[in-house]
């Protein structure tokens, strides 16, 4: 009867694909509740730039993955995505950021007020500089690129360092026990400027059972550090998908 529950239980691999900002705080979770909920599925997580992750989607290297193109969401909304399926997943502030030793921010900044701040960015193909590039056209502004960089940390680096600033979530900080003191913060306001997290994933029919639980879970887990209070700057937008095994 053991050996029958045990051969019973939901096993396989997935892959899931998360970028720096979302692997600070979502990926610990996630590996924890998989282990806890589903110890027999082997979970493969790669974590890399959006645009990265949306290639390695693209060729099936992936089961699911958290992206933030805004073109994939505009598609989305227009019902023109084939190839995935994509469920808006939660909606981020973008931050300011600077390092401790800069000129002091407010609380607030107004993106119109950043004609000349020396913005440390990632490139065109990444999901969060495609929300930046839309943000700055519809404020009629051109940003002040000063460097840049695809790659989180080398990112907070350069603005550790005083060498420019830059425009990321809160989750950006998740990784500094220090951030309190090694940086400061303004909220950036000014519509279009929030990032829209998708969840994509192959199609239903190409997920396994053990990929398709993952996808809840993956759900679950980010209800539960927003609702928490844990994931600051953000809210929710999606809805646990219906037909999905349970643990």
């Amino acid at each position: 009867a053991v050996r029958a529950a045990q051969q019973a239980r939901l096993s396989g691999t997935v892959t899931v694909g998360l970028a720096p900002t979302t692997s600070a705080l979502l990926g610990l979770p996630l590996m924890q509740a998989m282990r806890a909920r589903y110890p027999d599925v082997r979970l493969h997580m790669v974590e890399g730039m959006s645009g990265h992750l949306s290639a390695m989607l693209h060729a099936r290297e992936l089961d699911l993955a958290v992206l933030f193109d805004s073109r994939l969401h505009q598609a989305q909304l227009a019902g023109r995505t084939q190839r995935w399926q994509i469920q808006p997943l939660l909606e981020e502030d973008l931050f300011l950021m600077r390092g401790a030793a800069a000129p002091r921010l407010a609380a607030e900044v107004a993106i119109t007020e950043l004609r000349e701040e020396p913005l440390i960015l990632p490139t065109g193909p990444h999901g969060l500089r495609s929300t930046l590039d839309t943000a700055f056209a519809s404020a009629g502004i051109a940003p002040h690129v000063v460097l840049e960089v695809d790659s989180l940390a080398m990112v907070m680096a350069a603005v550790d360092a005083g060498l420019g600033s830059t425009l990321q979530p809160w989750a950006a900080l998740g990784r500094y026990p220090d951030a309190a003191t090694r940086f400061q913060c303004a909220r950036l306001t000014g519509a279009p400027a929030r990032r829209v997290n998708l969840l994509c994933s192959l199609p239903d029919e190409e997920l396994s059972p053990a990929a398709l639980a993952a996808r809840v879970v993956l759900l679950d887990c980010a209800r539960g550090l927003v609702t928490e209070g844990r994931w600051i700057g953000t809210s929710l937008l999606a809805q646990a998908p219906a037909g999905i095994p349970a643990p």
